[in-house]
């Protein structure tokens, strides 16, 4: 009967590595050690040779491992940053990026200022309510006790309240005008008139500079009227009236 055979397991074979650095180092220091120990035995030129052997073994290992260090070193220390060598950098390049970017900040910069003026003018001609308390009672554009049509807007409030002027702008009339009463006329900035009718009494004069929101006058029930109420008209270029209710909603505000 024939016997199985044995699967047999084959050599392993030698893995060759190279010593590292501190292994080869301290193979020389070793070396250094046991040449000095002969020496100083005193075993004569055999011993002398072996020690200059081990020197000079322990200078050419000691030599390979600093280039090797050194190298290492080198790659270490490499500065991204630096342009590759021959490589040169042209001045007129670098000084017309350096315009453009002046000359952006520059562009950007009066931008700005720009928008801070207009915003500023914005602030500043901001139009204003007329009165702090009131209620509507006739808007533009009615029919029935005006002649032809009702050509303002009629904030209903008492005799004697204050009345605000709605924006910046210049008193370009004053004075008593028939159906209208008691009467102030502002000339706003962009030539449109304001006219603040019915009036008990008046605050300003002909040629006054005004600003939003400083009193002009107070209510009252002069002129044609059923009773105390302050009648706005707005006239853009001191035209036909137009809609003061419209004209406050462009303004930002809603009577």
């Amino acid at each position: 009967m024939t016997g199985k055979r044995r699967a047999t397991t084959p050599p392993r074979r030698a893995s060759l590595r190279m010593p590292s650095l501190p292994l080869v180092a301290g193979v020389a220091v070793l070396a250094v050690s046991a040449g000095g120990a002969v020496t100083a035995s005193g075993a004569g030129a055999t011993a002398l040779a072996n020690t200059s052997a081990s020197l000079e073994a322990s200078n050419a290992l000691g030599s390979v491992a600093g280039q090797a260090l050194a190298r290492r070193g080198a790659v270490v220390s490499r500065d991204h940053t630096r342009a590759p060598v021959g490589e040169e950098v042209d001045p007129e390049l670098v000084a017309l990026a350096e315009k453009q970017m002046a000359e952006r900040a520059a562009a950007l910069a009066e931008v700005r200022q720009a928008a801070e003026k207009q915003a500023a003018k914005i602030k500043e001609n901001k139009w204003v309510l007329p009165l702090a308390s009131y209620g509507i009672t006739a808007t533009f554009g009615q029919y029935g006790l005006w002649a032809s049509y009702h050509t303002g807007l009629d904030f209903n409030a008492n005799s004697g309240d204050s009345i605000f002027s709605v924006a910046n702008g210049t008193v370009t009339e004053t004075g008593y005008d028939g159906a209208y009463g008691n009467k102030t006329v502002v000339t706003l900035d962009d030539g449109t008139e304001i006219w603040y009718c019915h009036q008990t009494s008046i605050h300003v004069s002909v040629g006054d500079r005004v600003n939003g929101g400083e009193v002009i006058g107070t209510v009252g029930a002069t002129g044609n009227v059923t009773g105390s109420h302050l009648h706005l008209e707005v006239r853009p270029g001191g035209g036909d009236p137009v809609d003061p209710f419209q004209a406050f909603v462009e303004h930002g505000i809603v009577p």
